[in-house]
């Protein structure tokens, strides 16, 4: 498998290694035995192991489509924060490795999605501080989104777990004493965590929208 070895095989089998292990089983010997050559030839394409994560943060947030210029600013905050919910999404181990400062990236094409964001919120008339909580506010929704849903950036949490925490709950939860709680047990199941993160997303930039306003009357 060494020959005619690049950067984008090895990013491949770094993502696969990374899946399977974990961040802490993703190491340069490791994968250079994946690809079956010598761990100094990694060199040749990436300084460290950072770095090697840092392309493949570049690689998902490369895959966040653009949104269209022309739609309004609440529009495209919701296309692309949406874009980079699902391209994280299908790769649970690189937000674990951004949110960890294992990774970050620097590229025009991983900070992207990122100056997107920010181009939408400054035509919504905020001025820098203002743009700064924002955007705290909406990657805070996408990496807490991501942890809850993927039992800490490790897989599917409501196929893996979720059955046997509800069960966990319904046994040890007293219906009396928190009558609200028990109520929402009953439609945890029912759980889509796509469609309950672009619910939160839509109140999130209704509230972003609301401080826009009274910020304009003011």
């Amino acid at each position: 498998m060494g020959k005619g070895i690049n950067r984008e095989a090895i990013l491949d089998a770094a993502l696969l290694l990374a899946q399977e292990e974990g961040l802490a089983g993703l190491s340069m010997r490791k994968l250079a035995k994946r690809l079956g050559i010598e761990a100094m030839s990694l060199y040749n394409h990436f300084a460290n192991k950072a770095d090697i994560l840092d392309g493949l943060a570049e690689r998902v947030y490369g895959d966040v489509a653009r949104p269209d210029p022309g739609l309004p600013w609440q529009e495209r905050v919701r296309a692309t924060a949406l874009g980079m919910y699902r391209a994280l999404s299908r790769y649970p181990v690189v937000p674990l490795a951004l949110v960890t400062d294992q990774a970050n990236p620097t590229s025009e094409r991983a900070l992207r999605p990122l100056e997107d964001l920010l181009e939408a919120l400054y035509a919504a008339g905020f001025d820098d501080t203002q743009v700064r909580r924002a955007l705290s506010a909406i990657n805070g929704l996408i990496m807490g989104s991501l942890l809850l849903s993927t039992a800490g950036f490790t897989g599917d949490f409501y196929a893996s777990q979720g059955e046997e925490q509800l069960d966990h709950f319904r046994q040890g939860v007293d219906a009396e004493r928190l009558p609200h709680f028990t109520r929402l047990l009953g439609v945890l199941p029912d759980i889509d965590a796509e469609a309950d993160f672009a619910a939160a997303l839509d109140m999130l930039i209704m509230g972003i929208a609301g401080t826009a306003g009274r910020l304009r009357r003011a």
